[in-house]
């Protein structure tokens, strides 16, 4: 007898290993009656050959104990179903209801991945970024009718934080790259005399494309992620659904002056990266013995004011592509506590990614236009 006052016995009236038993439970087979027995009947039941369930010594049942008899009909996959004996019309019907919700929902092993599954998402994610850059294309069109909704302090707040807040950063990464590139070059250059002419590949490397790219490397990870958190936040809030219940324009008033401040900083952050980067070079030059008049000169030989506009104008949209996916991963946030994050990761990834298939679309540009 157990504590809960449900008890069972395993009987072979016959005597023999092969030959119908008797299983016969006796007491309240309600919750804890079914609890405290259910593991040992398991056990206790054989897995073939006939099986007879005896209930009349069970003077209650519940849907608990009628569970536990459809789980001993299906501990015994390679025997006959059991038979139910002295089970008034209640307990029987209770019976019934449990196997048919048994029957309804079946343990399925979770579904192989759909080998289009991947496919079909990249291209939703495809169109959902068309149909943003459709809507901010409205929002430029529509801007000049709604001045009033593009505050010029959230420009400048914004200004601040992607250009004057990361200069700092800027500035070291570029003094670091800098004198890293002309170490690096100086030594195998030596040994064909040509160390002088580190100055010519550092000058050209920075102000062409290492300025640029490594400047919106800096503003993906600051200030992307940041615009994503942002609106993330503001987007699981609600707050996005209430600028639009009261007949505010999103794109306006979020992402145009996010898109505005990173096209108007990312040209003077490349800017400070390229002199930084000229300095660092200059020290190691300087420290290799070569006077800094002489690397002036074999910098102004060797870069154009090409090279330098050029990399400013990639710079720009470089900027404009990252303030982009962050605004779009910010709108896009689902909900959860995780929803933010997720946010912010999809925007720096995103803001790699699409600067580095930017810069490769510029210099094939660039070199099919002969700059």
């Amino acid at each position: 007898m157990s504590d809960a006052g449900a008890q069972f016995g395993l009987e072979r009236p016959g005597g023999e290993a092969g030959g119908r038993a008797v299983l016969r439970l006796s007491g309240r087979l309600d919750a804890l009656g079914a609890a405290a027995i259910w593991r040992p009947v398991l056990r206790a039941v054989p897995p073939e050959g006939a099986l007879t369930i005896d209930l009349h010594e069970v003077p209650y049942c519940d849907m608990a104990g009628a569970s536990l008899l459809v789980a001993i009909e299906a501990a015994r996959p390679a025997g006959p179903r059991p038979t139910i004996t002295g089970a008034s019309p209640r307990i029987a019907a209770l019976v019934e209801a449990a196997r048919t919700a048994s029957l309804r929902t079946p343990h399925r092993p979770a579904a192989a991945p759909r080998p289009w599954a991947s496919l079909r998402a990249g291209w939703q994610a495809a169109l959902n970024g068309v149909a943003f850059f459709g809507e901010l294309t409205l929002a430029w069109i529509r801007l000049p009718g709604r001045r009033r909704m593009l505050r010029m302090g959230d420009l400048l707040r914004y200004a601040d934080q992607a250009g004057v807040r990361a200069l700092p950063l800027v500035l070291l990464l570029g003094y670091l790259m800098g004198l890293i590139l002309a170490f690096q070059s100086a030594i195998p250059m030596r040994r064909f005399g040509a160390d002088l002419f580190v100055a010519n590949l550092v000058a050209i490397s920075l102000l062409r494309e290492l300025g640029p790219l490594l400047s919106a490397v800096i503003l993906a990870g600051r200030t992307g992620s940041a615009f994503a958190a942002e609106i993330g936040t503001m987007k699981v809030n609600e707050e996005v659904d209430a600028l639009t219940t009261m007949g505010l324009d999103t794109m306006t008033m979020q992402v145009l002056p996010r898109l505005l401040a990173a096209m108007l900083v990312m040209p003077a952050l490349a800017l400070a990266l390229d002199i930084a980067g000229l300095l660092g070079m200059a020290t190691v030059m300087n420290a290799f013995g070569f006077p800094l008049v002489t690397i002036a000169h074999q910098v102004q030989s060797a870069a154009k004011l090409s090279d330098l506009f050029g990399g400013l104008f990639k710079g720009m949209c470089f900027g404009g592509a990252v303030a982009v996916i962050g605004c779009r991963a910010g709108l896009a946030t689902g909900v959860g506590p995780r929803a933010v994050g997720e946010a912010a990761t999809a925007a720096v990834v995103g803001g790699i990614v699409a600067t580095v298939l930017l810069d490769g679309l510029f210099a094939l540009l660039f070199y099919r236009l002969g700059l």
